[in-house]
């Protein structure tokens, strides 16, 4: 815990990610991931504290974060090196939040906005496809062969991040599919009942496939917009390879740009007039709910009459945003403090444990 000047009041503004208990003992905001975020925050007069997130601690953290004016959380919802989940962090997340805590994001908006089933729940929109959920086991049996034989189909699982949980499934010789899983890439050709009968455990405790159509034209890059509240903050370009064809080799590193990025004012003026607009009324969210930092991943669709490109939306980031573009920091720290402005007043800092 940091040691600060009692004597002074500002808002305290909590930054958490997850580790273990040597990394919540050692982190420091100069030298974490976040160092930009807390330099942003520090500039706009909040002072910014590190928390990291260990289930084994959550006694300690719940208390940590009950003391505090902001909570910005960056968590994905699956584990990486561990699969973990981050049902417990939730469960802390909406405690502190229920007490008058801002919280971004808040499990409730994740749930709505920040899952895959975000893409079924918006699919009427104009950045929509053809797009089902599966929830239950015996629905995907009954109409997933159906699709499939249509044409080629990307299954996602409801949560997850990194390419965990998302399948490419086109239909190969006979009652045979091939599959290519999008994490490491891997393509092998099985008979789609075998295929169909390895996804019963995805839908344990709750969970949900969600099923959409293939974009042919995805080796042409996905932009990501990232947005901060309503307002679009930057841009990020790059070749997805997930589910490209082994040879296409592996995907460049994404490059970054500012929400003026002439290459972009269409989708821009496209996401703050209208699609997150629509999104929020159709997901019942305000725009104050809405993250303070997040994203849309859009792949390129088929052109429009007139030849220019349309946008299908692929997903939305909202558990853990990051690395993002470097206006992004300011814009979502001027989010957090208008938030807070006016709502909480400021209160003294801790004296440390």
């Amino acid at each position: 815990m940091l040691l600060r000047p009692c004597a002074t009041h500002d808002y305290l503004s909590d930054v958490v990610w997850r580790g273990d208990a040597r990394a919540r003992a050692e982190a420091r905001p100069e030298t974490s991931r976040f160092a930009a975020v807390f330099a942003a925050l520090g500039l706009q007069g909040l002072v910014g504290e590190p928390v990291v997130w260990v289930d084994e601690l959550a006694d300690a953290v719940r208390a940590q974060l009950m003391t505090a004016d902001a909570v910005l959380v960056w968590v994905n919802p699956v584990a990486e090196d561990t699969g973990a989940g981050r049902g417990a962090l939730d469960a802390v997340l909406r405690e502190v939040a229920a007490t008058g805590v801002l919280v971004s994001a808040r499990p409730d908006v994740i749930d709505r906005m920040g899952t895959k089933e975000v893409l079924v729940r918006t699919r009427e929109m104009d950045w929509g496809s053809d797009t089902h959920l599966y929830a239950s086991h015996v629905a995907f049996g009954a109409e997933f062969p159906r699709r499939v034989a249509e044409g080629t189909r990307v299954l996602k699982r409801s949560r997850g991040n990194g390419g965990i949980g998302v399948w490419k499934v086109e239909r190969a010789a006979g009652p045979d599919v091939q599959v290519q899983e999008a994490r490491d890439r891997s393509l092998r050709t099985v008979p789609l009942d075998a295929f169909m009968a390895e996804r019963v455990a995805d839908f344990a405790a709750g969970g949900s496939l969600v099923d959409q159509p293939f974009q042919p034209r995805h080796l042409e890059g996905m932009v990501r917009c990232y947005v901060s509240g309503d307002r679009v903050v930057g841009f990020g370009r790059q070749l997805v390879t997930a589910l490209a064809p082994p040879e296409a080799g592996p995907a460049p590193r994404r490059l970054y740009s500012a929400p003026d990025d002439t290459r972009f004012q269409r989708l821009r003026g496209l996401m703050e007039a209208g699609w997150v607009p629509e999104m929020a009324e159709r997901l019942g969210l305000r725009p104050d709910d809405l993250p303070v930092v997040w994203d849309a991943d859009f792949l390129l669709g088929p052109k429009d009459a007139a030849g220019g490109d349309t946008y299908v939306l692929c997903e939305i980031n909202a558990s853990s945003v990051y690395p993002i573009p470097d206006e992004a920091h300011d814009a979502l720290v001027a989010t957090t403090l208008r938030r807070l402005t006016g709502v909480r007043p400021r209160t003294p800092l801790r004296k440390g444990e």
